[in-house]
């Protein structure tokens, strides 16, 4: 049998990969994170699969039920929300099946800063204006935030901020941000993104602790920099006239258009 770890996605159900809806139509046995993964994901699981909320379970008993599901060689579709590759508690899962020798596989999901950005309708790199992207949090009841990763160095950047599981920490969040940023820096909390419900407000970092209403205190991401407000930034040259490259080559008399058409 195998586990199939699958990024479910930000919510709505057709963000799915075709390749994790094919893996959750064959599996027997579904574990899934009930809190954050709609339950229309679940209608690709066989009319027989034993379905499992794993919300209330802590480790130990998500990890019994797959070796329930081993012993009896059956395969899993174990769903997470988002993609699994940020805050999925993917590592300490497969450390416990390395050491059981229970064979996995990593199906990635599309991940809520991406579900955010396209909510808000923005590309997050723009030309000299950012071409990073920090997914970043602050230090939460969960986990805590290792030395050297505080958002006032990552601010010291000026890349574009993707704020995870900090809503709650709001004013703390717009203080450490306000002396790198400036308090005109654009921001925007989405909150649910992709969901029926998603709600999506856009600010100024100044304006931002009064923009949010009172009622959103969990599942929101906090985006802030230059590049949400989608102006003051110049064209790439990707798809300039004059630059060379493989699939538009420039002319033959470019005097690098022997090297251009090389072996490659």
């Amino acid at each position: 049998m195998t586990v199939h770890f699958i990024g479910a996605g930000p919510g709505a159900p057709d963000l799915l990969t075709l390749r994790g809806r094919d893996l959750i139509a064959v599996c027997p046995v579904c574990l899934y994170a009930g809190s954050l993964v709609p339950e229309a994901v679940l209608d690709h699981c066989p009319p027989e699969a034993r379905k499992i909320n794993t919300a209330p379970m802590d480790l130990d008993a998500i990890i019994n039920e797959i070796q329930r599901a081993h012993a009896q060689g059956h395969d899993i579709a174990r769903l997470q929300s988002g993609d699994l590759s940020i805050w999925s508690a993917l590592g300490e899962q497969i450390r416990r099946l390395d050491a059981l020798g229970i064979p996995y596989t990593v199906t990635p999901g599309v991940p809520a800063f991406s579900a955010s950005a396209a909510a808000l309708g923005v590309e997050l790199t723009l030309p000299g204006l950012a071409q990073s992207v920090v997914l970043t949090r602050t230090p939460g009841r969960a986990t805590s935030m290792p030395q050297g990763e505080t958002l006032a160095a990552f601010a010291a950047t000026k890349a574009t901020l993707a704020i995870h599981l900090s809503i709650s920490n709001l004013d703390q969040v717009i203080a450490d941000l306000v002396p790198a940023y400036g308090m005109e820096c654009p921001a925007a909390v989405v909150f649910r993104a992709s969901w029926p419900d998603e709600r999506v407000i856009r600010a100024t970092l100044g304006s931002l602790k009064t923009a949010v209403p009172s009622d959103i205190t969990r599942t929101a991401l906090i985006l802030v920099g230059p590049t949400l407000a989608g102006a003051g930034f110049g064209e790439s040259r990707l798809y300039a006239a004059d630059y060379d490259r493989r699939y538009r080559p420039q002319t033959a008399e470019s005097p690098w258009a022997d090297w251009q058409h090389g072996d490659d």
